[in-house]
């Protein structure tokens, strides 16, 4: 229940902050002849993160010539792959969703549906790790890539000491970082979730049956059913020498033999 409630919030939440991610950072640089300055130089630059592509234009300082630069690394792989598996893990998770509600029957027909949302669940688990470790590694280098003191030293005006260049704000990271956070919590959950599906394939109910336990009732019936032979008191012997009547109604021998530990002897008649 879990994991059909939250896959989807958190696919959500990890390829919308990513994807709708747009950032930009002012610096300035000041001329020795203001005239030529330029105090607020702004650079705006978005997913997929194709820096190289992300071009801006600023001051010399030598009259009103200009260059236009831009920015260093192309990080477009792992964002788009990141997002990727965002939008594939949510469109999987409602198809599970509306499977589990509406075709429990067709789902565990033949124990074909639980063997493939395993299989689905350990691959998505592996490229939620695969991903969110690419795209955090990706996300620490745009931000080295676009920050304001990385992209002054890009200036030849900033190179003459003479020229004052500064930094007026940079980039906010909150929503790329909580882009990470919700890719790491989408392999957990999606972890975490390879156990219970593994419980509904055949597996693990197979691994249980190669040792059958009896139920109570058969263990009692067999303790019922073993032979009891009870002992046959209709024949005693005694010793080495049983006692036996005569034909006159007496006792034919003369002596006993001993009974156990005890020596018995007596008259022969009465």
């Amino acid at each position: 229940m879990c994991m059909v409630i939250f896959a989807p919030l958190f696919a959500i939440f990890a390829f919308a902050t990513c994807g709708g991610y747009t950032g930009q950072l002012m610096v300035s640089v000041d001329c020795v002849n203001r005239t030529d300055s330029n105090l607020s130089i702004t650079v705006r630059f978005a997913y997929p993160f194709r820096l190289n592509q992300v071009t801006f234009t600023v001051p010399t300082c030598e009259g009103r010539q200009q260059e236009q630069l831009h920015l260093n690394g192309d990080f477009s792989s792992s964002a788009e792959f990141f997002v990727t598996i965002g939008v594939f893990a949510f469109l999987y998770s409602l198809f599970a969703t509306v499977v589990y509600i509406f075709y429990q029957n067709k789902y565990r027909e033949n124990n074909r549906g639980p063997f493939i949302d395993f299989i689905v669940t350990v691959v998505f688990s592996f490229m939620w790790l695969v991903g969110s470790s690419a795209w955090a590694k990706a996300l620490s280098d745009v931000k080295l890539a676009t920050d304001p003191g990385e992209v002054l030293l890009l200036m030849s005006a900033c190179k003459v000491q003479t020229n004052k260049c500064g930094s007026v704000y940079g980039p906010v990271w909150s929503g790329l970082n909580t882009s990470v956070v919700f890719g790491y919590l989408n392999f957990i959950l999606w972890a975490g979730n390879i156990w219970f599906v593994f419980k509904e394939t055949g597996w693990h109910k197979g691994g249980a049956a190669r040792y059958p336990t009896p139920a109570p009732e058969k263990q009692a019936a067999a303790f019922n059913q073993q032979p009891y032979n009870q002992p046959n008191y209709n024949q005693c012997t005694f010793g080495q020498t049983g006692a036996s009547f005569g034909e006159n109604g007496g006792f034919g021998q003369s002596d006993y033999s001993q009974v156990g530990t005890y020596t018995l002897s007596g008259p022969t008649s009465y």
